[in-house]
């Protein structure tokens, strides 16, 4: 979870607060370094609800999210690479980190075909800097005369 700056100091209980009634969107790869930059070169995949609580009751460290609906129609053709969600009034509050593999929000598809359903199958919240993407990867987009990122 990459947390805004401004609610950098709030606990992981009041962080949830702040998304009752919020949305969850999620977006195709490419995010931006930090949550306090806009979304740029993404594409928008689906956006999701979040009811009022937002959250339940922690089980096994496994969140349990609430949304209005669950699943969504997809809004766009693509493969997830992090969801931003927001405050009720449009506000960021933080970035997670979305997909297959370890990743804090994880779908029942793989991909998103337009008008299709997607679904959350689970939600964790992973720490600040512990996402698993290599820092040179973050708010890139493929450049003529670049070379390609080694491993």
């Amino acid at each position: 979870m990459n947390v805004t700056t401004d609610l950098a100091a709030c606990s992981l209980d009041e962080l949830k607060a702040l998304l009752d009634g919020g949305t969850l969107t999620v977006y195709s790869v490419a995010r931006p370094l930090t949550a306090d930059q806009p979304v740029e070169r993404s594409g928008l995949l689906a956006t999701f609800t979040f009811a009022a609580p937002a959250f339940t009751a922690t089980t096994d460290g496994v969140e349990t999210p609430v949304f209005a609906a669950n699943p969504v129609p997809a809004s766009s053709v693509g493969t997830p690479g992090f969801a931003r969600a927001r405050k009720a009034d449009g506000t960021v509050v933080a970035d997670f980190s979305a997909g297959p593999g370890e990743r804090e929000i994880k779908f029942s598809e793989v991909s998103f075909s337009q008008g299709a359903p997607v679904k959350i199958a689970s939600f964790t919240f992973i720490a600040e800097g512990g996402w698993p993407e290599r820092p040179d990867y973050y708010d890139t987009r493929p450049r003529t005369g670049y070379p390609m990122h080694s491993a």
